[in-house]
């Protein structure tokens, strides 16, 4: 399917998509009439967009027509679909956050992602599934259930932006947002081949917040292409006065080219390349083998790729111990109002929060202050560290976390996922890159992890690395289980 006089379709760029709707080779209503036909065609099977609304969405594409009509100026998301996490409110627009205590809410106000994304002229199409409160790095919940692989539609989405990640790598949206604590962004970006970005502390500011200083979950940009991306983060990112820590910097230094003159490329590029950080984790034979390809692919571009990594001994306590203390604060009034209501992995965090004493938080906090100082030290020497996204590539949809890898047994719902939330307990900016596949076709992607306030020059690598690769161009072809593959 392709746009009316263009040669767009749904899986073009959202640059491209941008580019001609601000000409008027297509409108805003055509290219959301071509994003809802994709949405009718595939979302019955990968049910990775939830409480879709076409006529609001019509009505936001018809005004941003006539805004063009009349010679308005108009923002770099103009005209373009858009699904907004389920986590995230939207006024007016039914938001569950995957929970059946809250499947009938209806916030009165935008969050501050929205409303920036809406002010830069995007057209928002619908909610993207969620776990229940984002935890948990699998798309399921009772109020819309699961969320499935499009590259194989036995498989976890990966979570919690999961349908976001589905959405995208399906082509029923262009850009999607998405949250990160431990890995909420990138794990579902390597699990749908897609491209996802944890930004450092305070590039994307949240509002409004329970905590103000809260560190630990950043909100960012998910896309098909690290070019698309950076355009969503340029509508992101930015100050404002109701986010004490967010960073001055304009977001509009995402929006120049990422391969102009004087951008980074892979060319002498001092990389750390570490599979599985000197045994702080255990990592499936087949991710093991996609991450440590890539030394000769970064090699090959010029890059000094040595096998070095942090001491990040510290982050498994500290992660523990400040999402917990981050999920009692939050949700802790909840589940003593709706006792036995909330899914049992989500319940005993938030239990697990209520025994923590001030000196178990300070432990964690003066942690992570240690981390964050030994991450500073590393790139003394390092300009970007290169490791695993996820432990394992998808699992399957009829799990709630993977029970072992390579024969090692997971006891808990997230010691599958130490590989992103050490790296979260860092404060660097880190994004999931499409790398490779198994010998089943499952989409594995790497990490790519730069200093703090690096995110600019990541996106940069990030962007040279994918146009070397090109492992994102794969499109998926919604099998079910393993068959036979198609070729090319």
């Amino acid at each position: 399917m392709t746009g009316a006089d263009t040669d767009l379709d749904h899986y073009s760029s959202a640059v491209a998509m941008a580019a001609a709707v601000r000409e008027r080779r297509i409108s805003a209503r055509e290219l959301l009439d071509l994003h809802l036909a994709r949405i009718e065609e595939v979302n019955g099977e990968v049910n990775a967009l939830v409480s879709l609304d076409p006529e609001r969405a019509h009505a936001q594409a018809a005004e941003a027509d006539e805004r063009l009509a009349r010679g308005e100026e108009v923002g770099a998301l103009h005209g373009l679909p858009f699904a907004v996490k389920d986590t995230h409110a939207v006024a007016g627009w039914r938001t569950t956050f995957g929970s059946p205590v809250m499947a009938d809410h209806v916030p009165d106000h935008d969050d501050l992602m929205v409303e920036r994304v809406r002010a830069a002229g995007a057209v928002v199409v619908a909610k993207s599934n969620v776990p229940e409160f984002a935890a948990g790095s699998h798309t399921f919940n009772p109020v819309f259930g699961t969320t499935l692989n499009p590259h194989d539609l036995t498989r976890s989405a990966g979570g919690s932006s999961g349908g976001s990640a589905a959405a995208l790598a399906s082509g029923m949206v262009p850009l999607a947002d998405g949250s990160d604590m431990g890995g909420s962004l990138r794990n579902p970006a390597s699990f749908c081949n897609v491209v996802g970005l944890r930004p450092g502390l305070g590039r994307v500011p949240v509002w409004p917040m329970r905590n103000g200083w809260e560190t630990t979950s950043v909100a960012g940009p998910m896309a098909r292409t690290v070019e698309d991306l950076a355009l969503l983060l340029s509508v992101l990112a930015g100050p404002t006065p109701r986010v004490p820590l967010a960073l001055e910097t304009p977001g509009s230094v995402f929006a120049a080219p990422l391969d102009g003159p004087g951008t980074a490329g892979l060319d002498g590029l001092r990389v750390a390349l570490s599979v599985d950080l000197g045994g702080a984790f255990e990592v499936d034979a087949e991710v093991a083998s996609v991450v440590a390809d890539q030394a000769a692919v970064l090699t090959g571009a010029g890059s000094r790729v040595v096998d070095a990594h942090p001491d990040l001994h510290e982050a498994e306590d500290t992660f523990r111990t400040l999402r917990a203390w981050h999920f009692q604060a939050s949700y802790g009034a909840l589940l003593a109002a709706n006792p036995g209501r909330l899914k049992a992995s989500l319940a005993d965090n938030i239990t697990a929060g209520a025994s923590l004493s001030g000196a178990d938080v300070a432990r964690g906090y003066a942690q992570r202050t240690a981390l964050g100082e030994r991450m500073r030290l590393f790139f003394e020497h390092h300009d970007l560290l290169v490791m695993p996204v996820s432990q394992v590539p998808p699992f399957s949809a009829e799990q709630e976390y993977p029970a072992e890898i390579n024969g090692r047994a997971q006891e808990t719902y997230l010691d599958w996922m130490r590989s992103a939330y050490v790296i979260s307990m860092t404060g660097c900016p880190a994004i999931s890159v499409p790398a490779g596949f198994t010998a089943d076709g499952l989409p594995v992607g790497i990490q790519l992890v730069a200093p703090p306030s690096g995110e600019r020059r990541l996106l940069e690598v990030a962007h040279a690395f994918e146009r070397l690769t090109r492992v994102g161009e794969r499109r998926p072809t919604f099998r079910r289980g393993r068959q036979e593959l198609p070729t090319g």
